[in-house]
């Protein structure tokens, strides 16, 4: 595949998730294909062809633009929605692809609302959730998840918590865990104000086939059960 045709995959892809009013997706989309544009016009040679490149890339980002100016406009009127169905068996859905671009330098603190953080494998991807949030907030300071204590093995649930507690502490992040008999719904709050509603919550990984298959780490290769992640976002997010 050459460079143009690249492009072309991306953009089209951010024009489909543009329609369908997933916007910061579509955004993501248009500035990794305008970048790529942009870098096959600079070493375009003929003049017809920089032309019709530099077309694109202005109509690109003019709505590249738009979408901006849109976003920021629902945030401020309180009234962003963006939706994501994940069908049953679908793959492509890791953390970082779902909601890795919500996660930069203006994220102090993370709310984790999710009552089934339990098991082994629960811990683990609250864990995966942890190293996500690590490597792409630089300004990260703490972590606090509520979830319920697990009646079969409260003890290797305390111990794991203890070992990820230790170990984000050497990165600067506290990790606070509150445990409530009561809890029902499932969001991951951020303090710059996105809130990330998955109705499964982070546990919508189906269990892979076996220990040695594609899956096993990479969650984007990984099937998942059907679910709805609502975002939103709300100007007046607390540490509570």
């Amino acid at each position: 595949m050459n460079i143009e045709s690249a492009a072309v995959n991306i953009l089209k892809r951010g024009v489909e998730l543009d329609t369908k009013k997933r916007y910061t997706e579509a955004l993501v989309c248009y500035q990794e294909g305008l970048q790529v544009l942009v870098d096959k016009m600079r070493g375009e040679n003929d003049e017809t062809n920089k032309n019709y490149l530099r077309k694109k890339v202005e109509e690109y980002m003019n709505r590249a633009e738009a979408i901006k100016k849109l976003v920021l406009k629902q945030k401020e009127e309180g009234k962003f929605h963006e939706q994501v169905h994940i069908e049953n068996e679908s793959t492509g859905h890791g953390y970082k692809t779902l909601f890795g671009r919500f996660l930069d330098e203006e994220v102090e603190f993370v709310v984790i609302e999710d009552p089934y953080v339990r098991s082994f494998h629960q811990c683990q991807n609250f864990l995966r959730l942890c190293e996500l949030l690590v490597k792409s907030c630089d300004n990260l300071s703490q972590i606090k998840l509520t979830t319920t204590k697990d009646a079969k093995s409260q003890a290797n649930q305390k111990e794991w918590f203890y070992n990820l507690t230790n170990d984000l502490q050497k990165y600067g992040v506290r990790l606070l865990v509150i445990y409530s008999d009561t809890l029902h719904d499932r969001q991951i709050i951020l303090s710059s104000g996105w809130i990330i509603k998955i109705g499964r919550g982070l546990d919508f990984y189906k269990a892979p086939s076996n220990k040695f298959c594609l899956g096993i780490y990479d969650l984007d290769l990984r099937q998942c059960h059907e679910t709805i992640v609502d975002i939103v976002h709300s100007k007046n997010v607390k540490l509570s």
